[in-house]
């Protein structure tokens, strides 16, 4: 007759289910502050404990009917702590004696095999990983669980409003407060692509639109390059329609042309002109002597 597990360890495993469960649903371990999880759990180990008591009723059954050697076998069995069964079930090789029992009548090469049964480890862990999985494809296919376009979709919304909150507590860029920062460069290119590109190509030099890269500008209402360009975004050309207002129109934010600003001045200043036998457009306007940021 085999031992059985205490009713502790399983109300342990049935815990350490619950939670990967849970977790699995939520997302996120606020299930552990929740009446409903623990009510879960308790309710659980009643279960478990009913379960228990059944079981020790058909123990006790059985045992009745064994024979005095094997009852005091089982007694001497049950005297060994769980964790020891369990490592020796594991890891305990077999007896001389024992080998012959479970020997199975084929060999090759002298390499003789026996029929030894899978760990209870292994076992384990095995079933778990198939409830595991089964659960997993059930929550997958049915709920948003583990969805990468739900995923995102949330995340989006979350960082979203996270940067609309961000935006309510700080005051509006104006070409007052603007500055240029290296940190604005790269979603200053971005920003770039999607509303001047039309005009002046992504590297800006030049096409509908003037050469962004070289030193003569159409318009110079400040004194510093990047003050111009953000003056330029915000207020739009008075000689030239095309260069609208993308500021005062609502278009774009003070901040973002902040960043578009960063983007015009970095490969004005610190990056080679690209010139008209590079692909660039001709110089137009006059030459900019431009104060030092």
């Amino acid at each position: 007759m085999k031992q059985r597990t205490p009713v502790v360890v399983n109300i342990l495993i049935i815990t350490g289910l619950l939670i990967v469960f849970y977790y699995l649903f939520v997302q996120s371990y606020s299930f552990l502050a929740s009446p409903y999880f623990w009510g879960t759990v308790v309710i659980s180990a009643i279960l478990a404990y009913i379960h228990s008591s059944i079981g020790d009723l058909i123990e006790n059954n059985k045992f009745k009917k064994l024979s005095p050697e094997e009852k005091a076998a089982y007694l001497t069995e049950k005297k060994v702590p769980f964790l020891r069964r369990m490592y020796d079930a594991a890891f305990k090789k077999q007896s001389e004696t024992e080998e012959k029992d479970i020997l199975i009548d084929h060999g090759f090469d002298g390499i003789m095999e026996l029929d030894n049964q899978l760990p209870k480890w292994w076992v384990g862990l095995f079933y778990f990983g198939t409830a595991f999985c089964i659960v997993y494809i059930a929550a997958y296919s049915f709920t948003d669980f583990a969805h990468p376009l739900s995923e995102y979709e949330q995340e989006y919304k979350e960082q979203m409003a996270s940067i609309a909150e961000y935006e309510k507590s700080q005051p509006p860029v104006t070409i007052e407060t603007a500055k240029y920062s290296a940190d604005n460069i790269a979603d200053g290119k971005e920003l770039f692509k999607t509303n001047c590109s039309s005009c002046h190509k992504e590297d800006g030099s030049g096409g509908i639109g003037p050469n962004l890269t070289d030193n003569y500008w159409i318009n110079q209402p400040e004194k510093t390059l990047f003050k111009t360009v953000f003056h330029m975004d915000w207020n739009g050309s008075p000689t030239n329609p095309a260069m609208r207002a993308f500021g005062k129109n609502g278009e774009v934010s003070g901040a973002e042309i902040e960043k578009i600003a960063a983007y015009v001045y970095h490969i004005n200043q610190e990056q080679t002109p690209v010139t008209q036998a590079q692909g660039g457009a001709a110089p137009q306007g006059t030459e900019a002597h431009w104060e030092k940021e």
